[in-house]
Formats: structure tokens, C-alpha cells, sequence
């Protein structure tokens, strides 16, 4: 085969994608998983959207107050610019970026990286968010975490907006959101149009 020559002895590299509502620990097992790559003493490197200011400018923090430094950037070609020795590359908030993201994670996992993304997988609507529903269909790995439904006790996909505003992207924690189930989620939503 014609590729042959260019994969032998390449380090091969992968995409995985954590996923879920809000509230629901997707930055924290992204914090997880790149403490243990820097216990395994690889190159790992972290990227956020420019955007993100809720916590911190310059580190992903997860809503138990767990942080990592990582680099804010405006589009996904700039996660390109790699060390040459990144083995590791951590983003964080996927359904941010522009489109281009799974184009970039294809080609950095092509170059040996192994590239971790952490988003929600839905917007405040129960739509597919961004980039994240590409990210999902040609991730090699993809793990869906899920918080608790604060209006019932069951496991909480949605992330409902409990403000009325209609902007898709709206910065917010608990003052804005919360976890709910599939039924607490269509209620409130049924009970907001009357």
C-alpha cells in the first residue's frame, strides 16, 4: 500500500471526546486524564477558546475549583502549533470552537498526538452544540459523563437555561443552568410556554 512507508514505526495517534450536560464533571475527568499523562511524563499541552473568562483567562477549571493552565486561542488551526515533542493535547469547552475542530483534532492525531476534548454534547435547546456532534462520530473513544437531575435525583442529561434569554452561547454556572433528566427537562420546558 502507498501509505505504508509514511505510518511504519509512526507513533499513532488518537482522539477521544468527554461529553455531557453541564454540572456534569467533563472538565474534571479532562484534568483527570492529562495529570496522568504528565505523570507519565509526556509533553501535554492545553487549549481553550478565547471566550471562556468564567474562572480563569488562563487555565480550564472545573466547577469543583481543579485547574490546569492552558492557552486561550480564537480558532482551531492555532492548535496546530505544537511543540514538536507534544505527545498529549487537552481542550477544553469543544462546542466553542469553530468548526474546523475535528479537522484539526484528524490532523494532530495523525502526527502521533493523542487529543482529549471535553464539551457539551447539547445546547440549552437539547440540539447538537458546535463542532461536538463531528468530534463524536470520528472520535476513537468517546465517554459520556453525567450529572444529577436536581429536580428529581435521576441521571441529568440536558443543561436548562433558567434564564429567558435566547443568545445560543450565554456564560454562566448555576445562576444560569442546571442539570436536568430527559422528563424534568421537556417540563420546564413545557411549563415555560404557557
Amino acid at each position: 500500500m502507498f501509505l505504508e512507508p509514511f505510518f511504519k514505526g509512526h507513533r499513532t495517534g488518537w482522539v477521544e471526546v468527554i461529553c455531557g450536560c453541564m454540572f456534569s464533571g467533563k472538565t474534571e475527568e479532562l484534568i483527570r486524564r492529562l495529570r496522568r499523562a504528565r505523570i507519565a511524563e509526556l509533553r501535554v499541552e492545553v487549549f481553550k477558546p478565547l471566550l471562556d473568562t468564567r474562572y480563569d483567562a488562563d487555565s480550564i477549571v472545573s466547577h469543583d475549583t481543579t485547574s490546569l493552565l492552558a492557552t486561550p486561542v480564537e480558532r482551531s488551526e492555532q492548535l496546530l502549533e505544537l511543540h514538536p515533542d507534544t505527545s498529549v493535547v487537552g481542550i477544553d469547552e469543544g462546542q466553542f470552537f469553530d468548526h474546523h475542530l475535528p479537522e484539526v483534532c484528524h490532523r494532530l492525531a495523525l502526527r502521533g498526538v493523542r487529543v482529549i476534548v471535553a464539551g457539551l454534547d447539547m445546547d440549552y435547546r437539547g440540539q447538537p452544540f458546535g463542532p461536538m456532534p463531528a468530534l463524536l462520530a470520528t472520535a476513537e473513544y468517546v465517554t459520556k459523563v453525567h450529572a444529577i437531575c436536581v429536580h428529581c435525583g435521576n441521571l441529568a442529561t440536558h443543561s436548562y437555561r433558567l434564564t429567558p434569554a435566547d443568545e445560543l452561547v450565554l456564560l454562566g454556572e448555576k445562576e444560569h443552568y442546571e442539570p436536568r433528566c430527559r422528563a424534568c427537562y421537556a417540563k420546564g420546558n413545557i411549563l415555560r410556554l404557557k
